[in-house]
């Protein structure tokens, strides 16, 4: 746990008590502050409460008597498309908000780093698509070449439940936009930047705040290196604003596509090849076409995107490559389950709608397409012009015979479920086939959640042939 300074005496109150709202009650009373908390669900407030934790209703009035701040957890809403009513108290009353995340920021150092050898460092990932991969393999690398790491944020552990730093240690964190838009602290050493696309918009006020939200990091932050995806115009102009002309190095431009070779600092893939470019010079490559745990573009931006921050903080060109080979992905994300007599089974059941689903249909060959589920508005039309590798679909769930009538001339069967799609899939695929989970649409007809989906798909691959 890192316990919060400057809150010794303090009454802090907690907003929200899902798993980072417990936490962060935790390290607050850690640091000294007498902590209050609430939750608008009758059951989070009943288990707090069996867990020694002081209720106070903060939707009453005098309940705010003595606060000196407000941390609230990250899916509640404190602008758009309306504040927490909570929020909206401490607003009238200019009790300053702020979430976990800013609270790492400004309790992370302490005096015992005076004693290090070694200073330690803070990485921090944002984007739209692709940070989950990325800093998990940033975390990879660093864990391979023998650096002391640790991970978390919207992956993994919560950032006030991470241990305090150790000599030398690199903490790679996951930051959502509904992280970075609220914390009033933000002091990364390194800050990535993956991509971005249309999401959270009702949350954010459209686009606009949407990239405000993930441009808090750079501009608030202040990093030492600037990762950044340069193919969607708002990477280029977060790239033209962080740095003071194409030949400042504090800014590594990161492409899936394009070359970059006029900046101090380039890492770019083409054809399968990451390039690191130094002042026009080509100083390494790497290629990725084998790496099974990064098929596709997409994967291999994510790959530029780890190189970049890795390579920001001294780590070798062949270092980072080997480390590569070793990742195995994380699960349910272009995850190569299993190769069975010539045949890669992939398990992408986090694709739940059409652009995730692009990407993976992009990334193999002689696909055999398992997908369906509990589809969005307007189904796979727009996959249509994706389907080239397609062999055959074999078509799951509620919507897998709507899906049927958008596949134009690509074969299909429809199913029933899972099981069934996979036994005739695994009977048809030919060596240099891929059978892809990739299911274009929601799970909740059939599971829970796209990961209980998954690990049914993986179950099966593993049973096949025993």
């Amino acid at each position: 746990m890192i316990p919060v300074q400057g809150v010794t005496g303090q009454t802090i109150a907690v907003l929200g008590l899902g798993r980072s709202g417990k936490a962060t009650a935790a390290a607050l009373k850690a640091g000294g502050a007498h902590v209050v908390v609430w939750d608008d669900g009758q059951e989070a407030r009943a288990q707090a409460e069996a867990e020694g934790l002081e209720l106070r209703d903060l939707n009453r009035a005098d309940a705010w008597e003595g606060i000196a701040a407000l941390i609230t957890s990250p899916g509640i809403p404190h602008l758009y498309p309306d504040p927490n009513p909570v929020i909206a108290r401490a607003l009238d009353l200019g009790v300053p908000v702020d979430n976990d995340i800013g609270l790492f920021f400004r309790s992370f150092a302490t005096p015992d780093w005076d004693n290090f050898g070694t200073t330690p460092k803070v990485i921090t990932v944002t984007g739209s698509n692709g940070k989950s991969t990325t800093t998990a393999l940033i975390h990879h690398i660093l864990t391979s070449v023998g650096r002391p790491a640790q991970m978390g944020g919207n992956i993994g552990t919560g950032v006030l439940s991470l241990e305090p730093a150790h000599d030398g240690e690199v903490v790679v964190i996951e930051l959502s936009s509904y992280q970075t838009d609220l914390a009033r602290a933000l002091t990364p050493d390194v800050a990535v930047f993956t991509n971005l696309s249309p999401d959270h918009l009702d949350r954010h006020g459209g686009p606009g705040g949407y990239f405000a939200a993930k441009r808090r990091l750079f501009a608030e932050g202040g990093p030492d290196r600037c990762v950044i995806g340069v193919d969607e115009v708002e990477g280029r102009y977060l790239a033209n604003q962080m740095g003071q002309g194409p030949g400042d190095d504090r800014v590594i431009r990161i492409s899936s596509g394009q070359k970059l070779e006029r900046f101090a600092w380039g890492v770019f893939a083409r054809k399968g090849f990451l390039s690191e470019y130094r002042k026009g010079r080509q100083v390494a490559s790497v290629d990725l076409r084998e790496i099974t745990g990064l098929p596709g573009a997409h994967n291999h931006q994510n790959a530029c995107a780890a190189y970049a921050a890795c390579r920001a903080i001294g780590i070798a060109p062949r270092e980072i490559e080997a480390a590569f080979r070793s990742f195995g992905g994380l699960p349910h994300r272009s995850q190569t389950v299993r190769e069975l007599d010539g045949v890669r089974y992939v398990n992408d059941s986090k694709a739940t709608n059409v652009d995730a689903a692009e990407q993976a249909l992009q990334a193999f060959k002689n696909i055999r397409w398992i997908a369906g589920g509990l589809g969005k508005d307007g189904g796979i039309a727009a996959l249509q012009p994706h389907l080239g590798h397609v062999v055959k679909a074999y078509l799951i769930g509620h919507s897998g015979p709507d899906f049927a009538l958008q596949l134009a001339g690509t074969p299909y069967e429809v199913f029933d479920g899972m099981d069934a799609a996979l036994a005739r899939a695994h009977a048809e695929a030919l060596p240099g086939d891929t059978v892809l989970l990739a299911p274009a649409a929601a799970s909740f007809d059939q599971y829970p959640n796209f990961e209980k989906r998954g690990e049914h798909f993986t179950a099966l691959v593993n049973a096949l042939g025993s």
